[in-house]
């Protein structure tokens, strides 16, 4: 067989094979299955710090878009890379074409794979869309990628023995009717194969996070307590975990005297903790609502890790969800009576995108630290570090004092001859798990100030609603800004010597205008 005809057949069913290997991959999605197409992104993220990857996610058009882009590049990679591996066996296989596939197609297609994978995504096989708990979890995804490979394989090579034999009785030229036949069944073969996946992919597309993800609550809708379906929602994940709570467990392990593994019915059996607690997100904006408050109901963390004792030198707690997402709080922190592992929200079992069956609540923490879908519990010791500390972000996850302004609008126009009475001033103050206070409000941006009135308090660990009304004495355009004091008495403040990736501080500001 030439050279030409090999690589040209090579090429081909290289191409076939990588999009048998990702249609596989796509319905292993679809069935919560973790594969490479999402988990080499989770594996690769951690490398780049905070600043250039929100420089990228700016270029794209946000999380959503950084997300699809990743996902899209990594199937498009996977195809490029089959068509390139299918080319070079070609060439290589061109003098053995009507041998079987032996020992040497196995070790480089399928097992050279798996030690790659096996060694490159070692921290984040664990992950599981269904519950697994870990060590399952990575058995499984490692067996998943074996059936994807395998499947490249045996593909590859009989599409490659399917164009490159000769029909019998005839010489073996580059071109003939019957290549051509055959190259045109073996690309049908692959465009049905295309189209599969690509259904398959608009099936995760609708199942994916995409609607929810960056989900904001803020303006004159806030309440108190924040509905569930109106709740700040952001996560990594391009699909989140839907848990089967039959398949579910919670372990705590690490450096302890008794390492022990709950189940579900286990933690409902135990005393019950209810609490208000708000969370909000190290990336919220002094404007953004990416900040909500509810009532959740679980056990408090200090009970299970009492449970297992603590051995001396433990000084940190890791958290593991099923999505492989990890992070972590200082063991002082863990044994607080406010810390839980939540399983109810707002009276409710916990909605899937918040953490069904169980998740992390630590007040006074941005609310990373709350970790959702939580499958392991690790005392660790001081040099533990979870998922966007790993990244780079932090050092401090302790949230400031915030306070935003959610009515009237920025940039509002009132007439005075048109003024009923005075305009309603409201919004939140948020003190993390030191309460609120105190919120003012100035209307000469900060020259002055007046005390609101709080007429909602949640307790230490929630936030405050506030209002005032305001009649403006003349016309013109106004600077309003909120600032707050929290139950310390420490007054809001811009604090200029903070990390900007240890969550913003300063003071929100509104433009009112005012005609006669």
């Amino acid at each position: 067989m030439t050279r030409v005809k090999a690589l040209s057949a090579g090429l081909l069913a290289g191409s076939v094979a990588a999009a048998a290997m990702t249609v596989t991959m796509l319905l292993l999605a679809c069935l919560g299955v973790a594969t490479p197409l999402v988990i080499i992104g989770d594996r690769l993220s951690v490398f780049i710090s905070p600043g250039p990857f929100l420089s990228l996610m700016g270029k794209v058009g946000g999380y959503n878009h950084l997300k699809e882009l990743g996902v899209g590049s990594t199937i498009a990679g996977q195809l490029l890379v089959g068509a390139i591996a299918g080319a070079i066996f070609g060439f290589a296989a061109r003098r053995n074409f009507h041998r079987p596939a032996t020992i040497w197609t196995i070790s480089i297609f399928v097992v050279l794979p798996i030690v790659a994978i096996a060694i490159l995504l070692w921290p984040v096989l664990g992950t599981s869309y269904i519950g697994l708990p870990i060590d399952a979890a990575r058995l499984l995804t490692l067996v998943s990628f074996a059936l994807c490979v395998f499947v490249f394989e045996r593909t590859l090579v009989a599409g490659f023995q399917f164009l490159a034999r000769p029909r019998v009785g005839t010489e073996d030229r580059e071109f003939t009717p019957t290549v051509g036949r055959r190259a045109f069944v073996l690309s049908a073969i692959g465009v049905a194969l295309a189209g599969g996946g690509v259904a398959l992919a608009r099936k995760l597309y609708r199942a994916a996070t995409f609607s929810y993800d960056g989900l904001q609550y803020k303006g004159r809708i806030v309440q108190p307590i924040t509905p569930n379906d109106q709740f700040y929602c952001v996560t990594k994940n391009v699909v989140d975990p839907r848990v089967n709570v039959q398949l579910w467990h919670l372990e705590i392990d690490g450096l302890v005297e008794n390492p022990r593994v709950y189940r579900f019915d286990d933690l409902k059996m135990m005393n019950s903790v209810e609490q208000q607690t708000t969370l909000m997100c190290i990336s919220n904006g002094l404007d953004a609502g990416l900040i909500s408050n509810a009532v959740w109901k679980g056990v408090t963390l200090r009970d299970l890790l009492e449970s297992v004792v603590p051995l001396s030198q433990a000084a940190r707690v890791r958290f593991w969800g099923v999505d492989n997402y990890t992070d972590t709080i200082p063991l002082e922190k863990a044994m607080e009576p406010t810390t839980l592992v939540a399983y109810e929200m707002n009276g409710v079992p916990l909605p899937h995108r918040h953490g069904y069956p169980a998740r992390i609540i630590v007040p006074g923490y941005f609310g990373e630290k709350h970790v959702k879908w939580l499958t392991r519990i690790e005392v660790s010791r001081e040099n533990a570090k979870g998922f966007y500390e790993t990244q780079g972000w932090g050092p401090d996850f302790i949230t400031p004092i915030r306070s935003r302004i959610d009515a009237p609008d920025h940039e509002s126009w009132f007439s005075l001859g048109k003024l009923s009475g005075p305009i309603e001033v409201k919004g939140i103050a948020y003190g993390g798990d030191r309460g609120i206070s105190r919120a003012e409000l100035s209307f000469d941006n900060g020259k002055s100030w007046r005390d609101a009135e709080i007429y909602y308090s949640g307790g230490d660990l929630a936030w405050s609603l506030w209002k005032t009304e305001w009649l403006p004495s003349a016309a013109g355009d106004y600077i309003l800004v909120v600032r707050a004091t929290d139950g310390e008495g420490d007054v809001q403040e811009w604090e200029a010597d903070r990390s900007p990736f240890s969550g913003v501080t300063g003071f929100h500001k509104i433009l009112v205008h005012v005609t006669a």
